[in-house]
């Protein structure tokens, strides 16, 4: 199985960067790469279905976040940090900084 469609580092938009991290459990995700590194797409620790999971994946590889490297019939998923710091210096230092920052603030319903 080849490797999956993404942009090239020239084609990463910062628009389409920004709507990808503004869902909570793309975040989530996110969150989770950059703390332990690359990920099998099913690895991932949210609540939400596997199919609704594959659909946050694309979008995140879509905008240029992540990339997805397939190996047999496993896919890997890692960030495109290299990638996005040099487009956007410090952008997802601050978004991750500001999720975690309202994460640990939230208080249960």
């Amino acid at each position: 199985m080849p490797n999956l469609d993404e942009p090239s580092p020239q084609a990463i938009d910062l628009a389409a960067v920004l709507h990808a991290l503004s869902d909570p459990t793309r975040l989530a995700v996110v969150r989770q790469i950059q703390s332990s590194g690359e990920r099998l797409c099913g690895a991932f620790e949210v609540d939400v279905a596997k199919s609704t999971l594959s659909q946050h994946l694309r979008v995140l590889r879509e905008a240029g976040i992540t990339r997805t490297r397939c190996r047999g019939n496993q896919r890997w998923v890692s960030l495109r940090r290299d990638d996005l710091d040099h487009l956007f210096p410090g952008l997802l230092d601050v978004v991750l900084t500001a999720s975690e920052r309202r994460t640990r603030t939230d208080v249960p319903a």
